[in-house]
């Protein structure tokens, strides 16, 4: 899958959402007390609730936002596992 077309899948007005979430889920991150399995969840519950905060209750601002959710999370994921991978290579 490629990332336009997930992207296109996203209402524009809600790129500030997915990079909020992605700053939340690095600041739950580094948090001690927050495991790991949850941020996700966090993650996703906050997107949403921005989403509708946004765009007012409706199905398609809960689908958009689990998509920004989705996208950030995924998105992190992305960058994640590709630094560990460059950095891999380069030992």
């Amino acid at each position: 899958m490629e990332w336009n077309m997930i992207f296109d899948l996203i209402d524009p007005r809600l790129l500030i959402v997915v990079a909020a979430c992605w700053v939340i889920g690095f600041v739950l991150k580094k948090t001690p007390k927050v495991r790991d399995w949850s941020i996700v969840y966090i993650v996703m519950i906050v997107a949403v609730w921005l989403t509708i905060g946004l765009l007012g209750w409706s199905v398609e601002a809960l689908i958009q936002g689990i998509l920004a959710g989705a996208f950030a999370v995924f998105g992190h994921q992305a960058v994640k596992q590709t630094a560990e991978a460059v950095g891999d290579s380069n030992e």
